[in-house]
């Protein structure tokens, strides 16, 4: 007779509750994200049966930030299931749809792991053929690819969408030209990874772009694609939204600027689009009459507090949680509000012995003090977090696992 067990693990790898509630490791394991996918669980549990098991073992984990009952769906049709089941239901979504995957890579027992949408938009019949891929070429990884010979995007909802998708796809091949060779589809959720090459320990993802992340922290130096047709969505709306796309979109910042060149010409960006606001307050109190020094002063706050919003999501994301907000924020001000007791004399000195405009000396000014501000925001408002520290919240995870009977 099939038995659920529910626990509620200090940890997702914890030796003692993996020994009792992991099956045997089988040939691969389907690791499926959800979000309220519950009308689309059981045709999802039919096509894996009838497509897997006969040609490879496997087990089948659903990471689920549901929101409604798709985690008792789950249980109630893994009672026809010929293979286990596993529901880790998290009560925080860290990561999103990402930060899922890397728990489902985390639980995985076997030795090729397959990612795929709780949707039906990616075929479970193309699961086998995805490890035999790998198997044959030897490769770490292996794509689920609509843009080559054999593959199709037509599941995807208007042209609208469509486009969306070859932008991102054009934007991130630009961004990563070196690390994206030979994935021409880095958009693609559906994908095979060997267990052994998952570093799931230094990724970050954010949002539902975990290939992106596993290419550019975790490539494996074999990666090979399999052309596939992507389905349309069985059952339910996409969950695709103006704010993914922003999430997707500050997670391509936080992967292009991993290294300390890439920060620096970033925070220079930032505070380049900075010279707008600052330079717009100058011009209008110095229009009202007031002197262009204190003008300066009162217009360099506008640029402080624009900066630091676009720094705050753009660039330090991941260290934010280091100190609280109104830390960060004091000693933001406090490094930009010091650079401008520097900016002041070289203003001055621009103004008073070359005889530039206020406008222009200020802009040199800001360009002159770039490295030393760039530097002091680093060191000291986005330290590092120390290793001693954990690297997130605790945060309430239930397992449910069903046993092959």
């Amino acid at each position: 007779m099939s038995s659920f067990e529910s626990t509620v693990p200090d940890e997702l790898g914890d030796p003692a509750v993996r020994a009792v509630e992991v099956p045997e490791p089988g040939a691969v394991t389907i690791v499926v994200p959800t979000f309220n996918e519950a009308a689309n669980i059981g045709e999802l549990l039919y096509q894996i049966t009838e497509s897997v098991p006969a040609r490879l073992p496997c087990e089948v984990v659903f990471v689920d930030d549901s929101t409604d009952d798709t985690p008792e769906v789950i249980r109630e049709a893994a009672q026809d299931c010929p293979f286990p089941v596993t529901v880790l239901h998290r009560a925080e979504p860290v990561g999103g749809l990402g930060g899922a995957v890397v728990e489902g890579l985390k639980a995985a027992t076997s030795d090729w792991i397959v990612v795929m949408d709780g949707d039906l938009q990616h075929p479970p019949s193309l699961v086998p053929e995805l490890v035999a891929t790998g198997e044959r070429s030897s490769a770490g990884l292996v794509v689920a690819s609509r843009y080559i010979k054999g593959g199709s995007r037509e599941g995807l909802a208007g042209g609208y969408r469509i486009a969306v998708s070859r932008g991102a796809t054009w934007l991130t091949k630009s961004l990563f030209p070196r690390k994206l060779r030979g994935i021409s589809d880095p958009m693609s959720g559906f994908f095979a990874i060997r267990r052994s090459v998952v570093t799931a320990e230094i990724l970050q993802p954010l949002g539902y772009k975990i290939l992106l992340e596993l290419a550019v922290r975790s490539r494996p130096r074999e990666v090979t694609e399999v052309p596939f047709v992507f389905q349309d969505r069985f059952a339910g709306e996409s969950k695709s939204t103006a704010q993914e796309g922003f999430r997707f979109l500050r997670h391509l910042v936080g992967l292009r600027t991993a290294s300390p060149v890439a920060r620096m010409v970033v925070f220079g960006l930032i505070g380049a689009t900075g010279f707008v606001p600052n330079l717009l307050g100058l011009y209008a109190l110095t229009a009202a009459g007031m002197h262009y020094l204190p003008a300066e002063i009162l217009a360099n706050q506008l640029g402080v507090a624009w900066n630091f919003l676009l720094i705050e999501h753009l660039l330090f994301r991941e260290r934010r949680k280091h100190r609280h907000w109104g830390d960060r924020v004091g000693r933001f001000a406090l490094i930009a509000n010091a650079d401008l007791v520097l900016r002041i004399p070289l203003i001055a000195l621009f103004v008073g012995h070359f005889g530039m405009g206020a406008l222009s000396a200020t802009a040199m000014a800001l360009v002159t003090t770039f490295v030393l501000r760039f530097v002091g925001t680093e060191a000291l408002v986005y330290l590092p977090r120390r290793s001693n520290e954990p690297a997130g919240g605790s945060r309430s995870r239930s397992r449910t696992t069903r046993r092959a009977a």
